[in-house]
């Protein structure tokens, strides 16, 4: 059974089998939604009292970070938010995504059976995407939906090492954590809804059309960030 802890600053924690999982979480959450900007020192002992837990299920939580390009570990200071993406690479990645998810899209198709498509449903967020009233945790979730969600799309495409690549980026994340906004949650659950259709449809025109429009209007929604 999940207990919730509140913490001296109000954070709860939910003590689990994972505390460290829990800690990550919070930190996660905090650093998609700007709480923690990018390239703020992140100090472990606040963290220790802003939690309420030892050091060891922080480190263990930051060495998570740090493995996913969030958090950057400098040698004799400590830890830092990662720095956030320039125009440049945002615009590469971008480029990069249009180049190779919506042929993988298309690939998925073939090997589309109904036990895939339930998956896909599941990961795409768009049965829950009204639990919750916490805008924050929501939009924390959904970065973790997202890229699971297309993750799982380019492994039923087949390609490991365009899935490699994309992953190596780790850029849903950095992409997520240009604005924190609920419109952005909603607007990509409505294109994940249109993909799936088109997946159910087992149309792969229709699936790589989706996936480019969907692409694209992510790219389009978070260029202001850069304003």
């Amino acid at each position: 059974m999940i207990s919730t802890h509140p913490t001296e600053a109000g954070t709860p924690i939910q003590r689990a089998n994972s505390l460290s999982g829990d800690v990550y979480d919070a930190i996660f959450a905090q650093l998609m939604t700007l709480k923690i900007p990018p390239g703020a020192r992140i100090t472990v002992d606040s963290l220790v009292k802003e939690f309420n837990v030892s050091q060891t299920p922080i480190r263990e939580a930051l060495g998570r970070l740090e493995g996913e390009g969030l958090v950057v570990k400098q040698h004799l200071i400590g830890f830092r938010a990662a720095p956030q993406i320039t125009r440049r690479r945002f615009d590469e990645l971008y480029e990069m995504r249009l180049l190779l998810e919506p042929h993988a899209a298309r690939a998925a198709i073939a090997g589309l059976d109904p036990e895939k498509l339930a998956l896909l449903g599941d990961a795409a967020g768009v049965m829950a995407r009204r639990e919750g009233k916490d805008d924050r945790a929501r939009y924390s979730n959904f970065a973790r939906q997202d890229a699971a969600f297309h993750d799982m799309i380019l492994a039923f495409a087949g390609n490991e090492l365009i899935r490699q690549t994309l992953t190596f980026q780790h850029t849903h994340f950095h992409i997520f954590r240009l604005m924190f906004h609920a419109r952005v949650t909603e607007e990509a659950l409505d294109e994940h809804e249109a993909i799936l259709a088109a997946f159910a449809a087992r149309d792969p025109d229709a699936a790589e059309k989706a996936m480019r429009v969907h692409i694209e209007h992510s790219r389009d929604r978070l260029i202001p960030a850069f304003d």
